[in-house]
């Protein structure tokens, strides 16, 4: 079945249907303020809740919700239905400005970090009206921010749009320094790459740990993983490439550029990809991918798995976030053109990026911070936890001749597959992609590629916005002040790249030699989420966050406080998982297995024929069976032992010394009983059912 390309975007309340059902002062009021992120003029919002909800009704809405992102990475909003009850008993449709704007969601039931009380419970979300409304399953999704009654930000969207302010003023300082009188605004633009794994929903049903925890708790090694190369870029699966279009076709129709699909490293893996967007609609498309991807996975009998390490001993999942900077009129500020090492306007850029990145390495490490990415950070499949830049030699070597004085040249670009006539004639980019760098220049982008695959991507984006914004702030105020505009540019460069060029690594950042070489530079190497939440109330990050008006001390503290609560929830859910798999699954059935065993070694011992390796295979399940329950027990203490213990940090940093410690050696219990186990025996799907079932 062919999607027709006419519908794309047909359940979005986007510019043309805005266009034909607005009268034009309201459609032109409403489209300054989000092209020029003016303030939304109250008296036009009657009128465009009417139009609004007309064309929600006439694609089958009933009801409509403001959709909103509080801080645990998935969306929330509560339905009401237009209805409106009259004195006679009949219903009319209603819709008004007001319930456009506003609405009350309860601020004290989302992750608050201490913010609200339980009897302080009002909280309210704001229309986002820069992002368009769409209807989904007989609901209009109106994107909102949240925030408390007293005005703290409760969600993950609100700073983004802080951020987009505080990043296109200080852009639009260097371009008109730089000569650009004719943009009006910079934009963060984002393509957010998402990784995922599919696996059959009845094996998937079978499962504790994957229904209640999202990845495997257990699971030995199967014999095929992903050591034949032969599923990255391969075939797609009859099944999975159903899946595939018909989440493509469902995401055209709400807006969603979904525009590259394809096999991942690991089996059962898989990767989209969409089309750039201003960053809070690349968030809310995110969002709304990945709400998608479990729906129609469901209707396919599929489980679709989001999680950073569904599955020990093969590639986990990340999300590449593609982040660049372009101005409302089309230039793109990271393009380097045909000649980079003369576009000062870009190296200068350049150098502003350099200069945040390693300025502030913490907090853009902690953006990428959930429990989930522990498991894959620094795993030889995805970049390490040490923050660092790939530039490729060539840039890097035109900032390095710029800050010795000289002129950078530039370098003639090799052709490739000359010796094949039938070929055509490729060019050689400038640099190479450097697949283990955790923040690399990719032609017209930075791709930070540490963030994990289930987790929002505002938080790595208002942090990317911030940190570039103080650093062009930084630079402008110097070009400002300067009596000779070209000579200070080229200072500034040369400064920068001599301050800043620890950051710079063109290698390969999988190495021993590259942990060493950091710690020499004296970069942070904050390996887990525990580390890593601290930069968030860390002074200078918090001084700058204040500064731009992104986030208030208070919610520094809030989300620092939420990082560390949202971790032991996780881990103390993952622990009481596998304790509840152990006692009423996994043991019964090995315990059964033993004696089974037993009773075949007994009856060839009583026909005179006994088995030695029968008799070995008896013995190690005893003492694997010992074993199992001694590290059960260990790991139930340590469980208990937190309710001992004061203080969130405190209480984290046991889960992750303790806990996990105990929960990786009643895995290590488990995995190793698992293969002397006949697959009959085994409680549940082994990595082989799961990986390979599809």
């Amino acid at each position: 079945m062919s999607f027709d390309f006419n519908s794309f975007g047909c359940m979005v309340f986007n510019d043309k249907a805005m266009s034909e059902r607005l009268p034009p002062d309201t459609y032109a009021c409403l489209k300054e303020s989000i092209d020029e992120g003016l303030s939304l003029h109250p008296e036009i919002a009657d009128t465009v809740a009417e139009a609004m909800k007309d064309w929600a009704i006439e694609n089958g809405a009933t009801h409509y919700t403001h959709w909103f992102q509080p801080m645990t990475n998935i969306t929330a909003g509560k339905h009401d239905s237009f209805i409106s009850p009259q004195k006679d008993g009949s219903v009319i449709l209603n819709f008004r400005g007001k319930e456009l704007i506003k609405g009350e969601p309860d601020a004290s039931s989302f992750p608050n970090g201490g913010l609200r009380n339980t009897f302080e419970a009002r909280g309210y979300t704001a229309w986002d009206c820069t992002s368009p409304a769409f209807v989904r399953e007989d609901t209009l999704y109106i994107p909102t921010a949240f925030c408390s009654y007293t005005g703290e930000a409760l969600d993950a969207k609100t700073p983004l749009l802080r951020s987009m302010s505080v990043i296109s003023e200080q852009g639009m300082r260097l371009i008109k320094l730089f000569g650009n009188h004719t943009s009006k605004r910079v934009n963060a633009t984002v393509g957010a790459e998402q990784e995922y794994f599919l696996i059959d929903r009845d094996m998937y049903e079978k499962r504790l740990d994957l229904k209640i925890c999202g990845r495997t708790l257990f699971g030995a090694r199967p014999p095929k993983g992903q050591e034949m190369d032969d599923h990255y870029f391969g075939r797609i699966r009859l099944k999975v490439a159903e899946y595939m279009r018909q989440l493509d076709a469902e995401l055209w129709k709400l807006g969603v550029s979904s525009k590259t699909k394809h096999n991942e490293a690991a089996p059962a893996q898989h990767e989209l990809a969409p089309i750039f967007d201003p960053v809070n609609i690349a968030c809310d498309h995110n969002q709304l991918t990945m709400e998608m991807m479990r729906v129609i996975a469901k209707k396919n009998n599929l489980a679709c798995l989001l999680h950073e390490k569904p599955f020990a001993n093969v590639n986990g999942s990340g999300k590449h976030n593609n982040w660049s900077l372009s101005t409302d009129d089309g230039f793109n500020l990271l393009e380097p053109g045909r000649t980079p090492y003369e576009n000062m306007q870009f190296l200068i850029m350049l150098s502003a990026i350099i200069k945040a990145v390693d300025t502030h390495a913490d907090l853009l490490r902690m953006s990428a911070a959930v429990v989930g990415n522990d498991h894959r950070l620094g795993g030889n499949e995805a970049p390490p936890a040490i923050i660092s830049i790939f530039l490729g030699e060539q840039l890097t070597s035109a900032l390095e001749q710029l800050a010795n004085g000289n002129n950078p040249a530039s370098k003639h670009r090799d052709k490739i597959l000359e010796d094949v006539a039938t070929l055509p004639t490729i060019k050689r980019d400038d640099s190479d992609r450097n697949r283990t760098s955790p923040f690399a220049f990719t032609g017209n982008k930075f791709e930070f590629r540490m963030v994990g695959s289930s987790a929002s991507i505002a938080c790595a984006n208002y942090v990317l916005n911030t940190i570039v914004a103080e650093s062009l702030d930084e630079i402008c105020t110097r070009l400002e002040n300067s009596s000779d505009f070209d000579s200070e540019v080229r200072a500034i460069i040369s400064d920068i790249y001599k301050q800043h060029n620890r950051i710079i690594f063109n290698g390969n950042n999988y190495t021993t030699q590259w942990v060493d070489l950091a710690k020499e530079r004296g970069l942070p190497n904050l390996c887990d989420t525990v580390d890593s939440a601290s930069a968030m109330i860390a002074e200078k990050n918090m001084e700058m966050l204040i500064k731009y008006n992104i986030l208030t001390k208070v919610e520094c503290v809030s989300r620092y406080e939420i990082m560390l609560e949202n971790y032991i929830k996780v881990i103390t859910i993952e622990a009481n998982t596998m304790l509840e798999m152990t006692k009423r699954q996994i043991l019964p059935a090995v315990i059964k297995f033993a004696g089974e065993m037993s009773n075949s070694y007994n009856s060839l011992v009583k026909a005179n024929c006994p088995n030695k390796n029968l008799q070995d295979m008896v013995f190690n399940l005893s003492n694997n069976i010992s074993e199992i329950s001694n590290a059960c027990d260990i790991l139930e203490k340590a469980v208990t032992n937190l309710q001992d213990i004061s203080g969130t940090h405190d209480i984290a940093v046991s889960c992750r010394d303790s806990v996990k410690t105990a929960m990786e050696r009643l895995r290590c219990s488990v995995d190793a009983t698992e293969v002397i186990v006949s697959s009959e025996a085994w409680p549940m799907p082994n990595y082989t059912d799961l990986l390979h079932r599809v």
